[in-house]
């Protein structure tokens, strides 16, 4: 069995993520000891205790779930030995945790990486009026007309049915509005601090793409998919330069999950990570894809 990797992005983040981890697992403990003195602050009292508010700030839960990722993944990764997979997936966010579990940086610098980003791009929500909305059903076609129509971008392209779209907040209003009459199932406003993955966030890439500049790459031991080209690559300064590119394009999460499948063989999905989104959105993708979940060291006795 060929096995994939797959890592949360923002928004899955609750409250008392990874406590129970913290509490069984001597490896996860140590990682989240090593991020409280990294990142400056009582990291694992706002992941164990809250308050959510401050819990889903950019800053602060980008980094909840890359520590929470990597624990989940290395309890896995020690009680499953003789399981070795061949690839990883993260939705935004998440791209960096898989990157990580494939060793092109180790976790200090990683978590330093993600801290960075999640403070670039909580700078850029401050400075600008963005929004998101979720649209639901309809063909992609006409999801791009009305983006195009109301000068928003495309977020996300998370599975069949399911496009996230995003830009200037009365922009979002007017598609949300305009979308209910064009056929779309439903056409939901998220609660969000800004416009994630669209051109309001090219002061974050800008400071971004600088910051990474002085930070050193190594090639991937796990083929890694990008997020915006849904492909493989092995060279250091190309996924660097693709992490750029992610802050302020569309996330082609369907054709990651797709190519995974074709591209790398992949025949089963390991999903590190908070609330199986992930799983949720592999089962509308193709109701073949097998995923199991693992977010509570709980879920990691059996495997």
């Amino acid at each position: 069995m060929s096995t994939a990797l797959l890592f949360s992005g923002q928004g899955a983040q609750k409250v008392g993520m990874g406590k129970s981890l913290y509490k069984n697992s001597v490896i996860a403990k140590s990682l989240y000891d090593q991020a409280n003195e990294v990142l400056g602050y009582d990291f694992k009292k706002v992941c164990f205790e809250g308050p959510q508010e401050e819990l889903t700030k950019t800053n602060i839960c980008q980094p909840a779930l890359y520590v929470h990722g990597l624990a989940t993944y290395s309890i896995w990764k020690d009680r499953s030995s003789e399981e070795t997979p061949r690839a990883a997936l993260g939705l935004s966010l998440g791209e960096l945790t898989a990157l990580a579990a494939a060793d092109v940086f180790d976790f200090e610098v990683g978590l330093m990486i993600v801290a960075e980003r999640g403070r670039l791009m909580q700078l850029a929500c401050e400075q600008t009026n963005g929004g998101m909305a979720s649209v639901l059903g309809g063909a992609k076609e006409d999801v791009i007309a009305l983006a195009k129509e109301f000068d928003v971008d495309m977020a996300n392209l998370n599975c069949p049915g399911q496009i996230v779209i995003s830009g200037e907040a009365s922009n979002i209003e007017a598609a949300v509005e305009a979308g209910k009459g064009r056929g779309f199932k439903r056409v939901l406003p998220l609660t969000v601090a800004g416009a994630y993955h669209s051109r309001l966030m090219d002061p974050a890439r800008v400071a971004f793409e600088t910051y990474l500049d002085g930070v050193d790459f190594r090639s991937p031991t796990l083929s890694v998919f990008s997020n915006v080209d849904a492909k493989i690559t092995d060279d250091p300064e190309a996924i660097k330069a693709n992490l750029v590119k992610q802050v302020v394009s569309s996330v082609l999460w369907e054709d990651c999950m797709l190519n995974a499948r074709s591209d790398a063989g992949i025949t089963q999905f390991v999903e590190c990570g908070m609330g199986g989104v992930l799983k949720g959105l592999a089962k509308r993708i193709d109701r073949e894809m097998t995923v199991v979940a693992f977010q509570e060291f709980e879920d990691l006795q059996d495997s």
